[in-house]
């Protein structure tokens, strides 16, 4: 399978060949759902946490006598149904919410991904997003310049992250001229997973060949 690759003034520069590995996986919404839910789990800092009735300070005496007085029996102020008293049911620090992701399946669900991203357009590959001297200006221009393909026309307006700046290497100067552009976030080739793929409307891949390679390695490394 083929794509076309485009310069950072939205021209195309010529075409990659894609592995039908990575690009051709077809939809599996069972293994995607368990891999995203997984991870965004396992972001999970777990530091909520709750007294029981038997946690908060007080309650030691009944408030009142149990009958006569005209009011509702109580036996403690610590009663979850008491201001101040306990939470029934209430988050615990003690929780761990950490869930085994198999590494197969995490590389299989963001080959599918892609897939599906390829499949509806919304996966642009770049020869290069390096920005030499660090300009939000220059950075703004490159983005322009991609609005102007067919089907990636939000780029240009977008008030909120909707595109996945895929860098192969790591850059300085080009990430503090993007950083301050608010349709766009970026991320090393190498640690894009589906949850974050799947957080964002277009995909933008800079140097294809070697990030085509990086991306193909994962299910590799995995075996």
């Amino acid at each position: 399978m083929e794509t076309q690759i485009y310069n950072q003034k939205g021209k195309t520069t010529g075409k990659i060949e894609l592995p039908e590995a990575v690009f051709g996986v077809p939809w599996n919404a069972d293994l995607v759902h368990q891999v995203v839910m997984s991870m965004l789990s396992n972001k999970r800092a777990g530091t909520a946490n709750t007294k029981g009735s038997g946690d908060v300070r007080g309650g030691g005496k009944k408030p009142w006598k149990q009958k006569g007085t005209g009011r509702a029996r109580h036996s403690s102020i610590r009663s979850p149904i008491w201001k101040g008293g306990g939470v029934t049911h209430g988050p615990l620090a003690e929780k761990n919410y950490d869930k085994k992701i198999n590494k197969k399946m995490r590389a299989k669900a963001l080959y599918t991904v892609l897939s599906q991203k390829l499949r509806d357009g919304q996966i642009l590959f770049v020869d290069s997003l390096t920005i030499a001297k660090a300009k939000t200006k220059d950075a703004k221009a490159v983005l322009e310049s991609l609005a102007t393909i067919s089907g990636f026309e939000k780029l240009k307006t977008a008030k909120k992250p909707i595109a996945l700046l895929a860098m192969a290497t790591k850059s300085e100067s080009t990430n503090k001229s993007y950083r301050n552009l608010p349709q766009c976030t970026f991320e090393l080739v190498g640690n894009i997973n589906p949850a974050v793929l799947l957080s964002h409307k277009y995909v933008i891949i800079e140097e294809p060949a070697k990030s085509v390679e990086i991306i193909g390695s994962r299910l590799a490394k995995a075996e």
